[in-house]
């Protein structure tokens, strides 16, 4: 009886210090936690950084375009110089711009673990994260990268990248607007005497005048590429929703989304087009020679086009001697949407073995200007000289012949706080450009952030794709018959092909996106 009774006494105690032991462990637990939440995102960083040294990683970054001769060289230095920051090796990898929206949808399809990439609303944004190509950065980014954290939450951009509560884009932290400009060469208006008065040339009448004036003084010289649509869609203060050509009107609270081809802008535009190919204004093998428009503006070969701010203002040299350039805005006091935040983002893959590292690496680059000279740059006395503050092509070079400026994919990376001038930026360039973005007459759309889930019209988007691409490209250089009749013809194929499907289920997500914000 006495040894059960001790046998019992036992048991009980080791019970009671179980209990003991696990209430201290659930209150350390508690504890831990608390400390952990209570922390700030810099704290959180610090004390990451503090844990453990980094291990050596191997970071994927894919840009966009063509790369250049000595790329491997400066991210290579890139590396070494920020191996204590970063301890990572960097490969680049380009893809053209003709193939690069498929081949990155391939690659995510394909399970495939680069870490970065850029893309933009004009690109494959919209199906990479439709498709869950991008990771969730909801509470990695303040973490990892705070200070441009900070920076995006006071500019406001983060909503527009933000997917289903999901921060999945890193947006650009620039600001533009691309309302049109006639552009014209001045030092030839004033050789054959013509008087076409800077600032007044504000309508496409007006800018019609001033083509066959300058098409009867140079009737050997080409004069303009094509019609272009920002210039109606200014005139009727339409913008664009950023998915199969469907736009909206600014001044509609509801945003009701029309294809284009349906509104009052686009048949004005095809008539213009047709009046310009038939007046010798737009060059009849427009779609089938192999010319480039900037390289023949450059090349002083053609003397006028519709461009908007930035290639307004910015140094793109003509290489005739004496050249001189004149520009005018169209439509100044119409309201016109600014470019979105998503014009230019980088993201990172879903399935990146490396999120927080790329994530300090974008974090230097928002604080560290010697980073941002070797990202955009490259390495002084290799790829760039200084002059004066301004980063130019080292000896000879030229924006052609560059080993390594001006590389594609590198607007998603652009900080208005480190841009230097350069070739094609003057100094304070895009602080002049911010200013006129934020003009009383250049708005933010109501639909920025908005791009719709393709899942159930992916067949029509096909079918209206196909339409799009066979009509438009006529209709714009005024190449097809009757510009009224041509216009209708494309509007009933684009109806057969599944664009009022599109239209529904568009206008669907617009409201509950509206409805949401």
């Amino acid at each position: 009886m006495l040894k059960k009774s001790k046998v019992v006494i036992q048991l009980i105690v080791v019970l009671m210090m179980i209990f003991v032991l696990a209430g201290c462990s659930e209150n350390s637990d508690n504890e831990d936690t608390s400390s952990k939440s209570d922390a700030t995102p810099s704290e959180k960083a610090e004390s990451n950084e503090a844990d453990s040294e980094l291990e050596h990683a191997t970071l994927r970054f894919i840009f966009f375009g063509d790369k250049r001769s000595e790329t491997d060289t400066v991210w290579d230095a890139i590396a070494k110089e920020y191996k204590e920051e970063l301890n990572c090796d960097i490969e680049t990898t380009f893809i053209a711009g003709s193939d690069y929206v498929q081949k990155m949808n391939t690659l995510a399809a394909s399970g495939d673990d680069w870490d970065m990439n850029f893309d933009g609303d004009w690109l494959g944004y919209s199906q990479m994260v439709n498709n869950g190509a991008y990771m969730d950065l909801t509470d990695l980014l303040p973490v990892y990268a705070p200070t441009l954290y900070d920076t995006y939450m006071e500019q406001g951009t983060l909503g527009a990248a933000t997917s289903n509560g999901q921060i999945v884009a890193l947006p650009w932290t620039m600001s533009m607007n691309q309302r049109p400009y006639f552009y014209w060469r001045s030092d030839l208006e004033d050789a054959a005497g013509l008087d076409i008065p800077v600032d007044e040339v504000s309508t496409v009448e007006e800018m019609d005048e001033a083509l066959f004036e300058l098409k009867e003084a140079y009737p050997e010289k080409y004069i303009k590429e094509r019609a272009f649509i920002k210039t109606f869609l200014a005139k009727y203060e339409l913008a664009e929703v950023g998915f199969q050509n469907y736009v909206f009107d600014l001044n509609d609270p509801e945003c009701k989304v029309i294809p284009v081809e349906q509104t009052e802008a686009y048949k004005e535009m095809a008539e213009y087009a047709k009046r310009w190919q038939d007046g010798g204004i737009i060059r009849k093998d427009v779609l089938i020679d192999d010319l480039d428009a900037n390289t023949l503006i450059r090349q002083g070969m053609m003397i006028t086009k519709t461009t908007w701010h930035e290639w307004a203002y910015a140094d793109d040299p003509i290489e005739e001697e004496g050249a001189e350039i004149e520009v005018s805005l169209l439509y100044p006091e119409n309201k016109y949407a600014d470019r979105t935040p998503l014009a230019n983002v980088v993201a990172i893959n879903a399935n990146s073995a490396n999120p927080e590292r790329t994530l300090m690496f974008l974090e230097l680059l928002e604080t560290d200007q010697k980073l941002y000279d070797m990202v955009q740059y490259g390495i002084e006395g290799l790829t760039y000289e200084l002059d004066n503050g301004r980063a130019v092509y080292p000896g000879d070079m030229t924006r052609s012949s560059t080993n390594y400026m001006e590389w594609g994919g590198q607007w998603g990376l652009w900080k208005p706080q480190f841009f230097r001038a350069n070739p094609s930026y003057s100094e304070g360039f895009w602080v002049r450009e911010a200013e006129f973005a934020a003009l009383e007459q250049n708005v933010s759309s109501p639909l920025n952030g908005f791009f719709p889930n393709t899942e159930n019209i992916d067949k029509e988007i096909a079918g209206r794709s196909r339409v799009w691409d066979e009509y438009n490209k006529v209709i714009e250089v005024g190449l097809g018959p009757d510009a009224d009749s041509f216009v209708e013809e494309f509007i009933t194929e684009s109806k057969e092909a599944g664009t009022n499907v599109i239209t529904e289920e568009l206008q669907r997500q617009v409201d509950e996106f509206l409805a949401n914000k």
